[in-house]
């Protein structure tokens, strides 16, 4: 496997803990098939297209899935996250993700826009640029739906929330505000009364969009290839934690 991504040792002793453990016959290597699923992932490759260095597709697959509806790159990503630490500034925008499909299955969160049929996904980072919290819905969604989610657990060392104009509502400006959190939020030109927020700190907000553009290197989050939000969901969990918290 010399010509083939393979994962460090490093890597795999942060992450093996959350993985089931096997009962019966033993598991096939579980590094060999995760780096087999990263792979597949990153390349935006339909699973039958893996290198034969990974094991069989089938097996892949199955263990993506399995993994999946348990959970377990969920869980990774909120692990890495917390082991990371709290940030005092975090800032949240959203993302347009196009699907292959046009159907999944139930709750498959595609909705329709003017653009078309696509998933929307609603991200914090900190004040490196680093996913700390995602949220999907359906493409019509509001982005104010999205805050809701994503602003109602603000970790207690939050002290500055940047967005843009789209989270301009005095609803999504009560969050911060009932914690003492300073909102930085420029306000849409038709708004009578204008609040006032720091253009310099709102610079910073390029952070959050080179979050995006990094995610979008993966082609199987750039483009949604599945059908299920769990399993589009844990695409995108594998990619942040491999981008941001895993890299070597």
């Amino acid at each position: 496997m010399s010509n083939v991504f393979l994962l460090s040792e490093r890597q795999m002793e942060r992450i093996e803990p959350f993985f089931p453990l096997a009962h019966g016959v033993p598991h096939v290597d579980d590094r060999r098939v995760l780096s087999g699923i990263v792979y597949v992932i990153r390349n935006g490759l339909q699973w039958k297209d893996a290198p034969k260095a990974y094991g069989p597709h089938k097996t892949l697959y199955n263990r993506f899935i399995r993994w999946s509806r348990l959970g377990v790159f969920d869980r990774i990503f909120v692990a890495l996250t917390e082991q990371a630490g709290r940030s005092k500034r975090l800032m949240i925008t959203t993302g347009h993700r196009r699907p292959c499909s046009k159907r999944g299955f139930p709750p498959a969160y595609i909705g329709r826009t003017k653009g078309g049929l696509n998933s929307k996904l609603h991200a914090v980072c900190d004040d490196q640029g680093r996913p700390v919290r995602l949220h999907l819905t359906a493409g019509q969604v509001s982005d104010f739906r999205g805050a809701d989610v994503l602003l109602a657990h603000l970790p207690e060392e939050t002290e500055e929330v940047i967005g843009d104009r789209g989270y301009d509502s005095n609803r999504i400006r009560r969050y911060p505000v009932e914690r003492d959190i300073t909102a930085c939020i420029p306000p849409k030109k038709n708004r009578k009364s204008k609040p006032p927020y720091n253009w310099h700190l709102y610079k910073k907000r390029h952070l959050i969009e080179n979050m995006f553009a990094k995610l979008k290197d993966w082609r199987r989050v750039a483009t949604r290839y599945d059908r299920c939000a769990h399993t589009f969901m844990s695409a995108i969990h594998i990619a942040a934690s491999f981008i941001f918290y895993l890299k070597e």
